[in-house]
């Protein structure tokens, strides 16, 4: 799909998120955020546990209203949810009591497609991620990687022109995530669609993405790093880990990131 306007897929421009506490108190999780990702872009968040980065990713999905600044889809402000994206949760939201094929079809009845089109197109898609022998099976017959498949042909059965993805991978085993790292390059790489992914993971932040955002420790997180990241494409998750440019991208960052982790995990220290 094309985007004459050329306007950012996702724009965030000075955005404050304040929530309200017990006793009339409140908390200030992010501040003075400014984020664009182009249409076809791979951008992933990084940044210390509690640092708001899925705070940002609710507030581009529009699942959550800033106090302040806008938020922009393809030069639009948001009124309610963003409907040009899809969103993928750390846990699955599959449905136990229908099969795959099931799960991955009822994502177009709002769009009024009929049932045997969506099933015909379910199917498709199953086969995509590589889950076509699955098709009748239910959520407890499927591994946690056969799951999360299920899962991500469900959000991309829609079309979604922005991808919002909050640590999809993050229950699953290494082997199985580096898996599923190169499954999501290569649905990406087939139709570039804008994607904003969190995660705690910077090697697979980097082994992904196109830029990686780095957020400092909370509350009153802000971005405090914006980095190219410059290796070559097609990659292979798990080979561009041993790419000379992979480590000196990774200490870079690092350099950067690890004072923030430091902080929080000081924070925690002090707490307890």
């Amino acid at each position: 799909m094309s985007h004459a306007s050329g306007e950012p897929a996702v724009s965030l421009s000075g955005i404050d998120i304040t929530f309200a506490l017990k006793g009339g108190r409140s908390y200030r999780a992010v501040q003075g955020i400014d984020l664009a990702v182009r249409p076809g872009e791979f951008v992933a968040i990084v940044g210390p546990t509690g640092c708001g980065k899925s705070t940002l990713l609710n507030a581009s999905a529009g699942l959550l209203r800033a106090s302040a600044g806008t938020v922009e889809a393809f030069g639009a402000p948001l009124k309610g949810l963003n409907a040009r994206a899809g969103y993928l949760f750390q846990q699955d939201a599959l449905m136990p009591w229908k099969t795959a094929l099931a799960n991955v079809a009822v994502a177009l009845e709002p769009k009024g497609i009929s049932a045997r089109e969506a099933e015909t197109r379910a199917a498709a898609w199953l086969k995509r991620v590589g889950l076509g022998a699955f098709a009748n099976s239910y959520p407890h017959m499927m591994s946690g990687g056969q799951r999360k498949r299920v899962a991500l042909a469900q959000m991309l059965i829609r079309d979604p022109e922005i991808l919002l993805m909050d640590e999809p991978f993050g229950p699953l085993d290494a082997q199985t995530r580096q898996i599923m790292g190169n499954l999501l390059l290569k649905l990406w790489a087939d139709d570039r669609k804008a994607v904003l992914f969190v995660t705690h993971d910077l090697e697979e932040a980097i082994a992904l993405a196109d830029r990686v955002v780095v957020m400092s420790a909370g509350p009153a997180a802000t971005i405090i790093g914006d980095f190219a990241v410059t290796l070559a494409r097609p990659r292979d998750t798990s080979e561009i880990r041993l790419d000379p440019d992979f480590h000196r991208i990774y200490k870079e960052i690092w350099s950067r990131l690890r004072v923030e982790v430091q902080k929080t995990y000081a924070d925690l220290e002090f707490a307890s």
